[in-house]
């Protein structure tokens, strides 16, 4: 069994946010979920280099478009997952010889097939979306744009474009789509995405524009050089070239079909206009699309324009990866939208990561070095306990069969507070003095034990560095990356206790 799973390929116009950190982080620990399922798992990620706004981007900043991707993808890219620390096994950039070999192909494929055609149109353009936009997308200007039409997404007004272009016959996909829909309604989730694009797509798709002649920043058109591929028809394909179509059968037979993290303002792009392109090319429809909200600051979605852009340095540089991964990954609801501030941050590091799981190990920890000389006692856990464990697994496993990461996440913090609330009700240091109630001592530490160890192997996909500094201080061997996370409530501890440093430390905010 296998599972691919990739992130959208984002736009170098710019350096990250901890909007995009938000979306690699939640497709790195599914990734890292399933490969502790012992999956064959793949994960995708890289930057999308072509089109107008880069090309605009790069001039603006006195470089040619190469100079320029090649910069922020070596300076600001590429390093942002070291700082997040993610896992992925390929990332890709559109400029590289195998994505541009991959999309002329598939190309030339459609257009032998008639999918394709050559012809003229006006319409409204968003160079920020890299997007033609119907008048439903436009929305009244405000402030210097007052009086005008704007894009909904950038708040700028859009540009009036008249090309003569080639085309792809989306139109003819629309039956194919709404049935696509109704037959998989996993397809796209969450369900408030699906009911509008199923919407969207009942209300009539027109052609879509795949060209653009009056720059030359992108990939040829195989059979056109005047043209080059329009940005998003070049960019989606990246889900296929990165994994072999066209070049290694065997990789991409392997591989395919994908699991697609995207915002929701791009789910369109996916969830209609990529599955029509694959039914085009007849190959296996993707898995899934999941759409996921916007993180939001001061109540606008996270921006740069808008000088709402954080960088993820600014948290992890005083929070530390693990916490950012936790508080993104569990403060809000995957696939709705969710409101970061710092206090919110603040609060729940210090009292569910330093006052809860950290101070909850460290004390278990503490006593059996104290009463048991740091020898674990291999006791039974205590039945309701180890019920609540090997439920919260199964919970959580089913939790991320849904991509609901939140969900997973509550399932590993409902042992950790079960046990808190446990050691409280117990009060083994009320046991360690009564030498007739050491069986009942070693069987509520050993408990304790078990139960941390299943929260650290389910909390390894999101917090790996923390999980794997709790796993040695409870006494488990080698990497919990190796745990697997289905049986993560069979644990029955090691022999003794390990140290362990403090997972998060208290931080004063001056």
């Amino acid at each position: 069994m296998g599972f691919y799973v990739t992130t959208p390929i984002f736009y170098v116009n710019d350096v990250p946010h901890i909007g995009h950190a938000y979306n690699i982080v939640a497709a790195d620990a599914l990734a890292r979920w399933h490969r502790m399922r012992g999956e064959d798992t793949w994960m995708l990620t890289g930057t999308d280099e072509h089109g107008q706004k880069i090309l605009r981007t790069a001039t603006a900043n006195d470089s040619t478009p190469e100079d320029w991707t090649d910069r922020l993808v070596d300076t600001a890219w590429k390093p942002n997952l070291e700082v997040l620390n993610v896992a992925n096994d390929d990332f890709i950039r559109t400029t590289e010889p195998r994505h541009r070999d991959g999309v002329q192909k598939f190309l030339q494929r459609l257009y032998d097939s008639g999918y394709i055609y050559y012809g003229e149109f006006e319409a409204e353009y968003c160079v920020g979306c890299e997007e033609y936009k119907t008048s439903t997308d436009l929305v009244p200007g405000q402030g210097e744009y007052e009086g005008q039409q704007v894009c909904s997404i950038h708040s700028r007004p859009t540009e009036t474009v008249k090309e003569a272009n080639y085309f792809f016959k989306l139109s003819e996909f629309q039956d194919r789509l709404l049935d696509l829909y109704d037959s998989r309604p996993e397809y796209v989730q969450p369900a408030s995405v699906r009911n509008e694009l199923r919407s969207f797509i009942a209300a009539g798709l027109n052609d879509l524009s795949i060209s653009r002649s009056t720059f030359d920043w992108g990939i040829k058109v195989p059979w056109d050089e005047k043209h080059v591929v329009y940005v998003w028809f070049d960019a989606l394909l990246n889900y296929i070239t990165a994994i072999g179509y066209g070049e290694d059968d065997e990789s991409f037979e392997r591989r395919w079909p994908g699991n697609h993290i995207v915002g929701k303002d791009i789910a369109r792009f996916h969830a209609v206009i990529w599955p029509a392109m694959q039914m085009a090319a007849g190959i296996e429809i993707s898995e899934r699309v999941y759409g996921h909200g916007w993180l939001l600051v001061g109540g606008e979605k996270m921006s740069k324009s808008k000088a709402t852009g954080i960088s993820p340095e600014q948290i992890t540089d005083v929070f530390g990866v693990d916490a950012f991964r936790f508080y993104f990954l569990s403060a809000i609801h995957f696939g709705s939208d969710g409101s970061f501030s710092w206090e919110d941050l603040d609060s729940r590091y210090h009292s569910e990561l330093a006052n809860g799981i950290g101070n909850l190990a460290s004390r278990v920890i503490a006593m059996i070095n104290k009463y048991f000389d740091g020898q674990i006692p291999q006791n039974a856990a205590e039945p309701a306990l180890a019920e609540l464990f090997a439920g919260a697994t199964d919970r959580a496993n089913a939790a991320i069969d849904e991509f609901q990461i939140h969900d997973a996440v509550a399932e590993a913090f409902s042992i950790v507070d079960r046990l808190n609330g446990y050691i409280t009700e117990t009060t083994p240091w009320v046991l360690a003095k009564d030498e007739a109630q050491r069986d009942r001592l070693a069987e509520v530490l050993a408990t304790n034990i078990r139960g941390i160890g299943t929260a650290a192997v389910l909390l390894a996909p999101i917090m790996p560095e923390s999980a794997q500094k709790l796993w040695q201080g409870i006494g488990g061997e080698g990497d919990i990356a190796d745990q697997r996370i289905q049986d993560a409530s069979s644990w029955v501890g090691s022999d003794r206790v390990g140290e362990l440093p403090p997972l998060f430390p208290r931080i004063e905010q001056s």
